[in-house]
């Protein structure tokens, strides 16, 4: 499977920061998904399901930033300060808005690593963001 890459006059930086989160989300998400996949391969979907729920919320991602907040390097802050400030269009139905604005953020972190193609520093943020997510 080929994964399509942005315009390369393009950079991520210049993309908006709710389009990196729109990419993030779906980054972050697969992790989660595979990474319990791997730790319970007998569960059924649905099981599976529930959890994966459970490190995607806005809640969890939020106390997964404020786990790593300190160890992003000066470029990953802005990228995440960007995507926590940006001007969403919806509002959060199950979630308090100071978690969903971190959560945006992350996420837009997530969408830029992984356009930039920082596979190892996006690995290491997933994972680190993945163990503090239910704490």
């Amino acid at each position: 499977m080929e994964l399509y890459r942005i315009d390369p006059g393009k950079k991520p930086s210049q993309l908006s920061p709710l389009v990196l989160a729109y990419v993030g989300d779906s980054v972050y998400e697969v992790y989660v998904r595979t990474r319990l996949i791997s730790q319970n391969p007998d569960l059924p979907a649905h099981k599976l399901h529930v959890m994966a729920t459970g490190f995607v919320k806005a809640h969890a991602q939020s106390a997964s930033m404020a786990a790593l907040e300190e160890q992003l390097s000066p470029e990953e802050q802005a990228i995440y300060k960007r995507g926590r400030n940006a001007k969403s269009p919806t509002v959060p139905k199950h979630a308090e808005i100071a978690d969903y604005r971190r959560a945006t953020g992350f996420e837009a972190l997530v969408g830029w690593l992984f356009l930039c193609d920082h596979s190892d520093r996006l690995n290491e943020i997933m994972s680190l963001a993945y163990e503090n997510a239910l704490k």
